[in-house]
């Protein structure tokens, strides 16, 4: 009797081991699954790189990771002479599972992708290889860019001064290494709104800027808290600094923002007098790259607010920083 139940038990472990290595392989080998890479050639035109030059600055911000920003000063500003080499690391001192690395967007490393190759790693987050990019590249939102502004984000990048920079190879952790190949998913595109209809116009552009993906409470790579309510607590070198609600709560949001203020905060950082400061020990820093987004035309903030006070007020008062030691 004993015999029989020890075999029972043995062909349940083999089959469960079985089942789990199946599963392991095909996380592996069968994902992600999002089709293959479109086969689009892009006839760039002036129009066209201008709208892209615009987006990966000021907008989608495709500039900002992919460069090198100088982190001794408020917000790291971009080094100039740098944009597009890659380099800029997301490890676990920041609470990522493992350690990722920007990739080198200029032609020196995508001269051998298609526009179709790049398509799908901005909209899917699948690189040529077939490989899963981990979301701190927020292509969940960027596929919900119109294509003619994907397009354009390509036409613009392919004019960026070749850089020969090889980023080191990422390491991931484990069980992320498995989990990081169901991520990537089929674009949704939207279509441009007009900016005649501000409203759904804000909603595009906050979306494409992943706003709601920074300014909601993660904890793991994992959702725990109201969209657009603030509270992703972001592990800088100087402490902790989380993100601001965005909703507009009179309290603990943007309630008692007037358009003009909205506006007026983001242009500062674009004034030809400002200066980033130098952040000394014990002062805030910020991942928020306020001299890029503030670049963004007036217009546009317009419409992000308008947007952004059309959302359901959510009370969420944030600790903006907390110190390094504290």
């Amino acid at each position: 009797m004993l015999r029989k139940i020890f075999k029972i038990l043995l062909i349940i472990v083999i089959i469960v081991i079985l089942a789990v290595a199946g599963l392991l392989i095909y996380l592996k080998k069968g994902l992600p699954n999002v089709g293959p890479a479109p086969d689009i050639t892009i006839h760039a035109t002036p129009t066209m790189i201008e709208r892209g030059a615009y987006l990966a600055n000021h907008v989608t911000v495709c500039i900002d990771c992919h460069s090198t920003r100088d982190w001794t000063k408020f917000a790291g500003p971009i080094i100039p002479g740098t944009e597009g080499k890659g380099g800029e690391t997301f490890d676990q001192k920041m609470g990522f599972p493992g350690t990722f690395h920007a990739y080198n967007i200029t032609p020196f490393n995508l001269k051998n992708w298609t526009d179709g190759d790049i398509y799908r790693t901005i909209t899917t987050g699948v690189t040529k290889d077939g490989g899963a990019l981990f979301p701190v590249m927020p292509y969940h939102y960027y596929g919900m860019m119109d294509p003619k502004d994907v397009n354009a984000i390509i036409a613009y990048i392919r004019t960026l001064p070749a850089i020969d920079n090889t980023p080191p190879a990422r390491h991931i952790d484990f069980p992320m290494n498995f989990i990081i190949n169901t991520i990537p998913q089929k674009a949704h595109p939207m279509a441009l709104p007009p900016k005649s209809d501000t409203l759904a116009y804000g909603h595009y552009l906050v979306e494409i800027a992943g706003c709601r993906e920074c300014h909601t409470k993660q904890e793991k790579g994992k959702i725990v808290g109201v969209p657009f309510a603030g509270g992703w607590a972001f592990n800088m070198p100087n402490g902790i600094v989380r993100s601001a609600n965005l909703t507009p709560d009179k309290e603990t949001g943007l309630g008692n923002w007037t358009k003009e203020a909205f506006v007026h905060f983001f242009r500062s950082y674009a004034d030809s007098s400002y200066q980033s400061p130098i952040v000394k020990s014990g002062q805030m820093q910020t991942p928020m790259p306020w001299t890029m987004y503030g670049g963004m035309d007036t217009s546009d903030l317009a419409a992000i607010y308008t947007y952004l006070h059309s959302l359901e007020p959510v009370k969420n008062g944030i600790v903006k920083f907390t110190p390094a030691g504290m």
